[in-house]
């Protein structure tokens, strides 16, 4: 199984801003949608869904879902 992530959009200064980054996650050349990570919270958008129509969370809730998965 080959992941491929590529960086979408890489129009960010040292710190993330409002508009975050793109990136594009691939697995074995098929397309399964982009992670955006923006200052407020990463963000899931599955398949074609655009940024600001994805799945999203705060970044609390994201470090309580990653620290407690194993």
């Amino acid at each position: 199984m080959a992941h491929k992530i590529k960086i979408k959009d890489f129009s960010i200064d040292m710190e993330i801003k409002n508009k975050g980054i793109e990136l594009q996650v691939d697995i074995d050349d098929e397309h399964q949608g982009d992670l955006v990570i923006t200052k407020t919270g990463p963000e899931w958008c599955s398949g074609r869904t655009k940024a600001g129509n994805g799945v999203k969370v705060t970044w609390k809730e994201f470090i309580e879902w990653a620290e407690n998965r194993g």
